[in-house]
């Protein structure tokens, strides 16, 4: 027979009095008692043990809404959690021990280091405790720390990142949630007002454990995990707050609804001129000839940038574009086995006359770079393409590349393809750093390639530069300050422009925005038919994409990034 964890509590006149748990937890985000020695009684509602190092004790509670009835008791991790003699859910317990406040990835836990335990009854049951039902999300997740809780609203998963990883997927009440900087001004009332709504509505769906790439995810089973934008119904659980948010550690297995499919055809645009931006997520070749895997970024493999090659041909080809602007492409030359021209081979399988501009190097110095691609029959490339090459641009942002066409005996027009500095700190400092205003590392960085970009552009380095259109990954979002800067400067969104309500391109830890975005000059904005993104790969899973076994075939997952179609009349 295994020993117990703990000895038994001692009855002794020197012992705590027995305490509501309510009153260990108290009203705010640390206990009252935190230090002291307490005794409390409860049952056993949750056994995190193997995961999570510890159980779930709940009471029958203190008649106050402020507290939270349920407390964790650390036991430290045992791979014997079922051995028969240690707490078991549905058991009633005693445990007597020190109050601590438990730092969990920047969140602080209220939970208790147990001294002693006492079994008082085996195998009461959880029915005999109140079970907190949610419809909505409530005023204070504090409330229901560590508490038991079923939630009968609809659950939409918002992203799956960590699922594979952790056993998480992000979920949100009611609908999207925003990137603050997509809808507010970074520092307003009203970025804070998103901010707090984010942080309202969304909560984390995790499997009871800390390891990282489990091999079974516990509320899955063997079963097909869901996408973004399936529904779930009924979870069951415990509230958790680690991660600097709240969770809740699924005890009942997931029950969902598939989200409803994603259109296989783009959205319709008007216009005789089409032209795309794409964010192809790391084009890499290898070495040109087969060989060369894996590679600093990309596919690992040749047979995975068959599948990835395959997968953004048939984007590229669905999208009908006459132009199109490409990020992410390995920096690798323009020779025939350069990344460009053997995605332009792939694209002309079909007998299609795409083209790609050749800048005669670069641009950039960069591990990725821009390109531009046209379709010669339609459109007829005019002059030598114009890159920018100075400070910032260069080792940080992408140099910019520009190109003149024109369509038939039309006017002539300039497009843009630009890829501004990440959000990542790696190096930053100074202003560079992340001020704490929703804008990431690196925003004046980008402020500055704004601003050298316009300058440039002033200058009319094509010389058919009045009708202009800014296309590409700006790695900013909608409010921030270059797409501000930029817009101040007389160049016109695009989708604004369109019309298009609740734009969104790309999800970043649950939250949608734009990092991809259309400027255009007043000139060609008057000229404008219309816009849309392709949400074929912003919602879809991990699961869906080349690295994955995702369907060859299939636009879906196709990048991490949504296409962007542009319509003119010129």
């Amino acid at each position: 027979m295994t020993a117990p964890l703990l000895p038994a509590v001692a009855s002794t006149a020197s012992e705590p009095s027995l305490l509501r748990i309510g009153q260990v937890q108290g009203t705010g985000e640390r206990s009252p008692l935190l230090g002291q020695e307490v005794r409390v009684e409860g049952i056993v509602t949750a056994d995190f043990r193997q995961g999570l190092g510890g159980f779930v004790l709940q009471d029958i509670g203190d008649d106050d809404a402020r507290t939270s009835d349920a407390l964790f008791v650390l036991l430290g991790f045992h791979p014997d959690a079922d051995d028969g003699e240690s707490p078991r859910v549905g058991d009633r317990y005693q445990v007597q021990g020190r109050v601590i406040e438990r730092q969990v990835g920047g969140s602080s836990v209220t939970a208790l280091e147990p001294a002693h335990l006492q079994l008082v009854r085996r195998g009461e049951g959880v029915d005999s405790l109140p079970l907190t039902e949610l419809t909505a999300p409530p005023p204070a997740w504090e409330a229901l720390e560590n508490m038991r809780v079923r939630i009968n609203a609809a659950l939409t998963v918002t992203s799956t990142d960590q699922l594979d990883k952790y056993g998480e997927l992000a979920v949100r009440f009611g609908d999207r949630l925003w990137q603050a900087t997509e809808v507010a001004q970074p520092g307003s009332a009203q970025y804070q007002q998103v901010l707090d709504d984010n942080r309202r509505r969304a909560l984390v769906v995790d499997d009871g454990s800390d390891q990282r790439d489990p091999a079974i995810i516990a509320y899955l089973g063997n079963r097909m995990a869901p996408a973004s934008g399936a529904t779930l119904q009924a979870l069951e659980g415990i509230v958790d707050q680690r991660h600097k948010g709240y969770r809740l550690q699924l005890t009942t297995p997931l029950q969902w609804t598939p989200p409803a499919s994603t259109a296989l055809i783009p959205p319709a645009v008007a216009g005789s001129l089409r032209i795309a931006s794409f964010n192809l997520e790391n084009m890499f070749n290898g070495d040109g000839r087969g060989g060369g895997f894996p590679t600093v970024r990309g596919a690992r493999s040749l047979q995975q940038l068959q599948v990835q090659t395959s997968k953004l041909v048939a984007t590229l080809r669905a999208l009908d574009a006459d132009i199109a602007a490409l990020m992410e492409l390995e920096n690798d030359g323009y020779g025939p086995e350069s990344s460009l021209a053997q995605f332009v081979d792939a694209l002309n399988a079909d007998g299609s006359d795409w083209r790609f501009v050749d800048a005669g190097h670069g641009p950039g110095i960069d591990t990725i770079r821009v390109g531009l691609i046209y379709r010669a029959s339609r459109v007829q490339p005019l002059g030598p393409p114009a890159v920018l090459e100075v400070e910032p641009f260069g080792q940080r942002s992408r140099v910019p590349l520009a190109q003149a066409f024109r369509r038939g005996d039309g006017p002539s027009f300039v497009v843009v393809a630009n890829h501004f500095k990440s959000k990542g700190c790696s190096e930053a400092e100074g202003a560079d750093a992340d001020q704490g205003d929703g804008q990431g590392c690196w925003n004046a960085l980008r402020l500055r390639s704004a601003q050298q970009l316009d300058a440039w552009l002033k200058t009319d380095p094509t010389g058919h530069g009045e009708r202009t259109v800014l296309v590409g990954d700006f790695n900013a979002y909608a409010m921030e300050d270059p797409l501000r800067w930029l817009r101040a400067q007389g160049w016109r969104d695009a989708i604004a422009e369109a019309g298009i309500e609740h734009p969104y391109s790309f999800i970043y830890a649950g939250m949608s925005g734009r990092l991809d975005h259309a400027l255009l000059s007043p000139a060609l904005a008057g000229q404008l038919r219309g816009a849309a993104e392709w949400h074929i790969n912003a919602d879809a899973p991990d699961s869906a994409g080349y690295a994955h076994g995702g369907d060859p075939t299939s636009p879906i997952r196709s990048s991490d990034h949504d296409p962007l179609l542009l319509g003119f009349d010129l």
